[in-house]
């Protein structure tokens, strides 16, 4: 049994050998069970049942690489050197699923670990520091199974407390995941009144059959009762057809490297959403981003201020009266990332972008739009405000809760 009074070798804490994951051809692929690949780790701290790809296995491959309820997961390897050794934890498996040969299982003796105990201690400071001194550099940052077997933790508890801490941390994850999933129910919500009102007119289509519209009086009459032709078919009457370049500016972000960032709270924006944080902005908010390279078309809505690197635009109105939220959607629904230009690392092209057609409404359907999807934003605003808050909770009694652990010294981090 675990020995709470001083360093336990994390091999003796597992249930069995550790297991790297498993590589078939591209001709396995694309049916069969789901496989976790380092898209899902790096994406989900603690991983439930989300879309994941697919892979045929045999009976043979699913006995030694099927995924359990409580499994850690390790980045065996990683094009960022901070990124090898990224621990997850396995909450749920819906159904089979295995796991790719760029991660590392570790399966856990229940008798004397709790899981997401481990989970928490190899994302406080001491346990990143940790798998820092097992980390190797070649082609690519990596860590080996057995270096891992081999890792040493400080100090292990007496089970009840491990999920005495375990209970506290993963309340405050719990919360902070319950918001981030009813923001993504808010923000669907925006894109299918969007899609509804803006691009399937639904409320003209409605009103043009004859059929009540099911919108409220105040509401229904904002929207014509007619199609007509337009360069891009049937659009509602008195609305009109436009290049997005009459209705916004793509401005260039500018470069802030890392090493030069100073921990702020103005988010800074990359390609893909948020990559850190910085003590001044860019931009004042709210606004939008859109990937310009790396990740090209991808459109981030950000609630405050910000910073938008070199590989973003950041989106300048130019037409009176359409406001930055329609425009979040309006960009959203144009599917940028096809205008990508052809190059050793992809760029989205500006010049496409302002030539691409966009249906503009008449003004009081874009005011009755903007007054629904501010609330909704708001709510989303005030879940993410929330979030953070109880993230920093999280970290903050993180290390005081694992108190046992010693913090490394800010020379050897």
């Amino acid at each position: 049994m675990a020995d709470s009074r001083r360093a336990t070798r994390f091999g003796d804490l597992l249930d069995g050998p550790v297991r790297n994951g498993l590589y078939k051809p591209k001709e396995y692929h694309g049916q069969g069970v789901k496989i976790v690949n380092m898209g899902e780790l790096f994406a989900h701290g603690r991983l439930r049942s989300v879309p994941m790809k697919r892979l045929e296995v045999t009976e043979s491959e699913a006995s030694r690489f099927l995924l359990s309820e409580g499994d850690l997961i390790f980045a065996r390897r990683s094009l960022t050197a901070e990124g090898a050794g990224k621990c997850s934890i396995v909450l749920e498996a819906d159904e089979p699923t295995v796991f790719e040969s760029s991660i590392i299982r570790a399966r856990l003796n229940r008798r004397v670990a709790e899981p997401l105990f481990l989970y928490y201690v190899f994302s406080s400071p001491a346990g990143l520091h940790a798998l820092g001194t097992i980390r190797r550099q070649v082609a690519v940052a990596g860590i080996t199974g057995s270096d891992l077997t081999e890792l040493e933790i400080p100090v292990v508890p007496p089970l009840v407390e491990q999920r005495r801490i375990a209970h506290i941390l993963g309340t405050l994850d719990d919360k902070i995941e319950l918001n981030r999933r009813m923001n993504e129910t808010l923000e669907e919500m925006a894109r299918t009144l969007f899609k509804s009102w803006f691009v399937d007119f639904e409320p003209v289509r409605a009103k043009a059959a004859g059929r009540d519209p099911g919108l409220p009086a105040h509401l229904a009459d904002v929207f014509p009762d007619r199609l007509v032709d337009s360069e891009l078919g049937e659009i509602p009457e008195g609305w009109e057809v436009h290049p997005l370049g009459d209705l916004l500016d793509l401005a260039y972000g500018k470069p802030l490297k890392a090493a030069t960032r100073r921990h702020g709270p103005f988010p800074v924006m990359g390609a893909n959403g948020r990559i850190g944080s910085h003590d001044v902005p860019l931009v004042n908010g709210p606004g939008i981003v859109v990937g310009r390279k790396g990740t090209p078309g991808v459109v981030t809505w950000v609630a405050g201020d910000f910073f938008p690197i070199d590989t973003t635009f950041h989106v300048r109105l130019k037409m009176e009266g359409i406001p930055m939220r329609f425009l979040f959607h309006a960009l959203r629904a144009q599917q940028l990332s096809g205008l990508s230009a052809d190059s050793a690392v992809p760029g989205l092209n500006r010049s496409a972008v302002y030539s691409r057609r966009q249906v503009v409404p008449a003004r009081q359907a874009v005011r009755a739009f903007e007054a629904i999807s501010a609330l909704l934003h708001q709510r989303a605003e005030t879940a993410m405000r929330q979030s953070t808050a109880l993230g920093g909770t999280r970290d903050r009694l993180l290390p005081k809760l694992l108190r046992a652990l010693p913090t490394p010294h800010a020379d050897v981090a």
